[in-house]
């Protein structure tokens, strides 16, 4: 189909969905999180003895989501500042979202993309962070 972007810089999808698909001047890029691509390692997740997860590094695991969005824009031809639309989902919103929005606001300075951050229960696989995106591609922004 055309429009459809798979990458290996990227983590594999954890379901049956690309990385990107680009309608027209747009890129939609599907869930996006910190999981180490090749690995599928979680940076920043903390198990106990038993292999249990037991906490997390929101700085670690946004560090690594916003390298995996911009190994996906890439992979599309897409640049960073293409982004107009982000939608970030936070497993723990209380404790999360100051570290998370200072990162954020580093990351994204000189980007003026919508920003919507929701705080949501779980995610698929044992993450803290994930990002849904949109880019505009060769339009003057």
């Amino acid at each position: 189909m055309s429009g459809i972007v798979r990458t290996d810089t990227a983590p594999a999808p954890v379901g049956a969905y690309p990385h990107a698909r680009r309608v027209g001047h747009l890129l939609f890029l599907s869930g996006v999180g910190p999981r180490q691509p090749g690995t599928n390692a979680i940076p920043g997740n903390v198990h106990d003895a038993d292999g249990k997860l037991v906490g997390h590094d929101i700085e670690a695991q946004c560090r690594q989501v916003f390298a995996n969005v911009r190994a996906v824009l890439e992979a599309s031809g897409a640049r960073w500042e293409d982004l107009v639309d982000v939608t970030v989902y936070l497993t723990d919103m209380t404790r999360d979202f100051p570290a998370y929005n200072r990162l954020y606001a580093e990351y994204f300075a000189g980007v003026d993309a919508c920003r919507t951050t929701v705080g949501i229960t779980a995610l698929p696989t044992p993450i803290a962070i994930e990002l849904k995106c949109v880019a505009a591609m060769g339009l003057a922004t």
